[in-house]
């Protein structure tokens, strides 16, 4: 049957999506960064590990486990024996002046847009964990069911602007075709950006397809722009590995974005000292970014930071603390001084969503604010340092984004004459219990003068208890549940979502991406 490819998504299917009852919540759009970043390194810190990053590529090299990458990096210039690859200073900084600054991605509905680089900031939902954990059942391994929740979540969280990867990951599914399903969903529940794991030639190829189809472009304008997304992350120390060079070669040929993020924890997989931790894994992503721009000059990428350190009692990692966040802010200050868009996240240690959860989540947001961060990833529902996705805490978590969302509106600090206010002061005056609650200048802008939480309680502690007196989690439970029975998914056209079904099943029955077992 022919297949009428349209555009989907788009302003009607915003309105009609836009008639909900569970929260009110801020309208779409993406956050740009108004103030400046935080910058602890002064010149002389900013060149000593610019230096250190050049000794490393240079005199240690990294070694990278994939013989197309090394013949690329070999014709490129770069010194290759066996896997090991030395990049000298001037290779780099001529590859690395082939990045752009700033790029857009456009998924299936053009009005999901994002654009990376310079001060916009896009959150990405929870990526990855084996496990869930709810308020009604506890800790679980993760299944489809659940990974269905989390994207439902993702598309109705305004706040959250990319639907990444596995929010939860669905062990009930085979490995061999569970992409093909968690795609089809992805792509259907949501319309927002979507990411490819780089893990080998089928998933990564199959992913483009699925996306390209659901954007009922031809391969031709899937091409011309950005369209989806990759994440890497080195072997730390000093390595990358074969599946994620194969994914990544294969979306730079296509010219489709990668996020280069090296994951060295201070005292296990990096120096202890935290600028010698960030030293390390600028060398490793910045010898990744080398590679990339070797087969695609002006493929855009972001350089990552999953920087931080172990607990020395356990070796456990620990995440949302203080030196997470100065490595955060350091990275940052280094992307500027590379010319690079730059990758953070929203992460913590706790195990549940608890107090401690909240505050190590909010460090490492703020930390992403204060650094220049433009994609924050797992903004939302990460727990027990990525082993565990929670729904609550998803929600928990979309309070403090829509927090940095209206922190940043050029609003709150204007200072026109109607904001200085100075007739209002005139208005009220020394009169005894004046005040300006009832003044037309209060009256006009009352409604939108503030933030509007969605689930913190601001009443007092009488009113709190006689209204049932629940705590912020149980809040977030009945309201994961509201939203996941009142969901409707984004339009999408028949012919495409059809032809999606049968790409999805001849790629099964084909038997999917090979696996050991």
């Amino acid at each position: 049957m022919a297949i009428k490819r349209t555009r989907t998504g788009g302003r009607a299917g915003n309105q009609r999506r836009a008639v909900k009852t569970t929260i009110e919540q801020m309208p779409w759009r993406q956050v740009v960064n108004i103030d400046r970043p935080t910058e602890p390194l002064g010149e002389d810190g900013i060149a000593a590990i610019n230096e250190g990053v050049i000794k490393i590529l240079e005199d240690i090299g990294i070694e990278f486990m994939n013989p197309e990458a090394l013949e690329i990096l070999k014709k490129g210039g770069a010194t290759v024996k066996g896997e090991n690859v030395r990049i000298g200073r001037e290779l780099l900084a001529e590859m690395l002046a082939h990045v752009p600054p700033e790029f857009s991605i456009t998924p299936r509905n053009p009005e999901r847009e994002i654009r990376l680089g310079g001060k916009n900031m896009a959150f990405v939902n929870v990526s990855s964990p084996p496990n869930m954990w709810d308020l009604e059942r506890g800790k679980r391994a993760g299944d489809f069911e659940g990974f269905k929740d989390f994207m439902k979540l993702t598309q109705y969280f305004n706040c959250i602007h990319v639907a990444g990867g596995y929010p939860v990951e669905p062990v009930d599914i085979h490995a061999s075709v569970r992409h093909l399903d968690c795609l089809y969903e992805k792509l259907t529940l949501t319309d927002k950006v979507t990411h490819a794991y780089s893990l080998g030639q089928e998933r990564v190829e199959d992913v483009m397809e699925m996306v390209r189809i659901a954007g009922g472009l031809t391969h031709e304008e899937f091409e011309e722009k950005p369209r989806m997304y990759t994440n890497i992350n080195s072997v730390s120390p000093l390595k990358h590995d074969f599946p994620m060079l194969d994914g990544t070669i294969r979306l730079a040929r296509r010219g489709q974005p990668i996020v280069v993020t090296p994951f060295t924890l201070a005292g296990a997989m990096a120096p202890v000292t935290m600028s010698g931790a960030v030293t390390l894994s600028l060398a490793e992503g910045l010898a990744a970014i080398v590679l990339i721009q070797m087969i695609r000059k002006g493929c855009p990428v972001m350089i990552g930071t999953f920087t931080s350190n172990v607990d020395m009692k356990s070796g456990a990692p620990a995440f949302g603390t203080p030196e997470y966040m100065r490595a955060t802010q350091m990275t940052g200050q280094m992307a500027r001084f590379y010319g690079l868009p730059m990758r953070s996240s929203g992460v913590c240690t706790a195990n549940v969503p608890d107090a401690q959860a909240m505050w190590e989540t909010s460090n490492s947001l703020w930390a992403a604010v204060q650094s220049g961060t433009n994609l924050v990833y797992h903004s939302a529902g990460w727990l027990e340092g990525g082993l565990i996705a929670s729904p609550e805490k998803f929600i928990m978590d979309c309070e403090v984004l829509q927090h940095i969302q209206r922190y940043m509106e050029p609003s709150i600090c204007a200072t026109d004459v109607n904001d200085i206010a100075v007739d209002a002061v005139r208005e009220v005056g020394h009169l005894p219990g004046a005040n300006y609650f009832s003044i037309d200048h209060t009256q006009e802008r009352y409604v939108d003068a503030f933030y509007a939480p969605f689930l913190s309680e601001w009443t007092n502690y009488e009113a709190w208890d006689l209204n049932g007196a629940e705590w912020t989690v149980q809040r977030a439970h009945k309201m994961y549940k509201a939203i996941i029975n009142e969901f409707e998914a984004p339009p999408m056209d028949e012919g495409i979502k059809e032809e999606l079904q049968a790409f999805v099943a001849k790629r099964k029955a084909e038997g999917g991406a090979p696996t050991d077992f």
